[in-house]
């Protein structure tokens, strides 16, 4: 069965909260695992593209867009399409909603976001969650 766990960040600005998002990714891609970033849009799938190689002064995230040429082969994947990406050990969902295939993942990464908004939403997954028996872990950093 698919793990949750929540990150609880402090309020903060939003450039704050995708470097840390970076940094679990780059944490997860460490341990070998493969990884899949769950966002909203096409221009969030490029900010954290460009973040990925830039949020740390040394920071080496190999990563490619879901469907681009140079895919195969990559552990860490961007993408917003709402269906079943290729199977991959963890799920970072960025979406304020819960795709369809998360449980398909072994390990899903949640955080609270960074103002009230994303925290409310994040509310409502955690409950999704829990309501529906997954193992549900909390961590702050």
């Amino acid at each position: 069965m698919t793990s949750v766990y929540f990150h609880i960040v402090p309020a903060q600005a939003k450039r704050q909260h995708d470097v840390f998002v970076c940094q679990l990714i780059e944490r997860e891609w460490q341990t070998g695992r493969t990884v899949h970033v769950h966002c909203c849009d096409d221009t969030m799938v490029a900010s954290f593209d460009d973040l990925l190689w830039t949020f740390r002064d040394t920071s080496f995230v190999p990563h490619a867009i879901v469907g681009a040429s140079d895919a195969s082969g990559v552990r860490v994947m961007l993408g917003c399409a709402n269906h079943s990406p290729a199977t991959h050990d963890t799920l970072v969902n960025l979406h304020p909603e819960i795709p369809a295939f998360f449980s398909q993942f072994e390990r899903v990464i949640e955080t609270t976001g960074h103002d009230d908004n994303t925290r409310q939403l994040a509310r409502e997954r955690y409950r999704f969650y829990k309501d529906r028996g997954y193992a549900l872990a909390t961590h702050q950093p």
